[in-house]
């Protein structure tokens, strides 16, 4: 009979899984953390400069834990297969670890920050960049996800880390783009809602001053005063 011939299944530099890889990006992306917080309180605070800002800072953090989660598993990749498959196992028990606290322990609206002092471009850049680099759940976060989706016998596997790394930023810069962008909306009308209340509150004070001083146009030495005065 004819045999057919089946060709081995590749895949770029080694990534496998790349679909499932996009889809469990989208949900962890879309999970409220600490810099979705960060800038929901820039955005609903400071308004969606603040908030761009603040989303550019925390993108550019991620491509510098992108680009050291890729150095240092790579190098690992390459001291040891076993060892890169400890690190494997340790960061898929990690992961299931953040998803039963996320199930277990929602975060509540209350860690939404309001009280921000810095307000030019560049400040709330470098905060933003300095709280996503020094974050340690961050670095341990892509040390964990990214090798789960790397062959180890790969020839690429920095290539593979990295394109995993900035696929996993794009994603999350997207969504904190919109994330911004909306928020600030919302400000916005959050911030006219207490202009015109306090609008209301200033005219209701007016009027009941102006109620108190109803009476004293009665009053009999009133009267006698002002009607010296035209006499004079």
């Amino acid at each position: 009979g004819r045999k057919i011939l089946t060709l081995p299944p590749t895949s770029m530099f080694g990534i496998h899984d790349f679909g499932l890889f996009v889809v469990s990006a989208i949900v962890l992306t879309l999970t409220p953390g600490q810099d979705t917080f960060y800038i929901l309180g820039r955005s609903i605070s400071q308004g969606r400069r603040a908030g761009m800002a603040s989303v550019l800072g925390i993108g550019a953090g991620a491509l510098i834990h992108t680009a050291a989660a890729a150095l240092g598993l790579s190098a690992i990749l390459a001291a040891s297969a076993t060892a890169f498959m400890a690190v494997k196992l340790l960061g898929a028990l990690y992961l299931i670890y953040l998803g039963a606290r996320m199930l277990f322990a929602p975060t509540s609206a209350a860690a939404i920050p309001t009280d921000f002092k810095s307000t030019s471009f560049g400040a709330i850049f470098r905060q933003g960049l300095i709280t996503n680099v020094l974050n340690p759940k961050v670095a341990l976060f892509f040390l964990s996800f990214l090798p789960q989706f790397v062959d180890p016998d790969s020839p690429h596997k920095f290539l593979a880390l990295l394109t995993l790394g900035l696929c996993f930023d794009v994603i999350g810069l997207t969504w904190c783009v919109c994330l911004a962008w909306f928020s600030s909306l919302l400000g916005e009308e959050l911030r006219d809602t207490l202009v015109q209340r306090e609008a209301v509150r200033v005219d209701a004070k007016a009027m009941s001053f102006l109620r108190k001083l109803q009476p004293l146009d009665r009053c009999p030495l009133r009267a006698q005063c002002v009607a010296q005065a035209h006499a004079v």
